[in-house]
């Protein structure tokens, strides 16, 4: 099964899509972690993502989906795939549909975890002072301010795809804000619902 998690930034995609990794032995496909690992991989396309990188340049949504086809075709597919932090435009949504298409793979289902934005902000602003008060560094972007930026820049660019996967009849919507594991809970059964 092939998923995709949405949600704006401390929304816990990352913590149900590690959960989804140890329970159900799906392979998260994070697109920062794919460029870290390329960028140090000595392939071809790592040093193309290198290059590109170390001039500062942003990396385009040809070189992410070479990265995602590397991953869908390496052989390591797991119990299928979690794509997190992609697509991200309608234009990336278009390009992972093709590329799906072309390895003979299909998207299963798109869950978006719902939030309300001034709990969210409170959210991680707590998660900050909480690893401050246990003598750790708190995330730098872990405050208002820049939490405000990253849910602008989220809902811009991110919220037309909610209507895209609605119309293709793969839009699930969970509740964000619930309890680690009833959060999981809830994404097992939108899973449930269309295997």
């Amino acid at each position: 099964m092939n998923i995709i998690l949405l949600g704006p930034p401390g929304a816990g995609k990352g913590t149900q899509a590690e959960r989804l990794v140890a329970e159900r032995g799906m392979v998260q496909l994070s697109t920062g972690d794919m460029l870290r690992a390329a960028k140090s991989s000595g392939t071809e396309m790592g040093k193309m993502v290198a290059g590109v990188m170390e001039r500062g340049e942003l990396v385009t949504d040809e070189i992410v989906i070479g990265l995602i086809e590397e991953k869908l075709t390496g052989g390591d597919a797991g119990n299928g795939f979690i794509f997190d932090g992609f697509p991200r435009t309608l234009a990336q949504a278009d390009a992972l549909g093709d590329l799906l298409d072309r390895v003979g793979q299909k998207l299963d289902t798109v869950i978006q975890l719902q939030v309300n934005d001034d709990i969210l902000v409170e959210r991680i602003v707590g998660r900050a002072q909480e690893a401050i008060a246990a003598g750790k560094e708190a995330r730098a972007d872990d405050n208002e301010e820049a939490l405000k930026i990253r849910l602008m820049a989220y809902y811009k660019d991110t919220s037309p795809l909610l209507g895209y996967y609605y119309a293709k009849g793969l839009l699930q919507q969970v509740d964000g804000l619930g309890t680690i594991d009833g959060v999981a809970s809830d994404i097992a059964k939108a899973m449930d619902a269309v295997s």
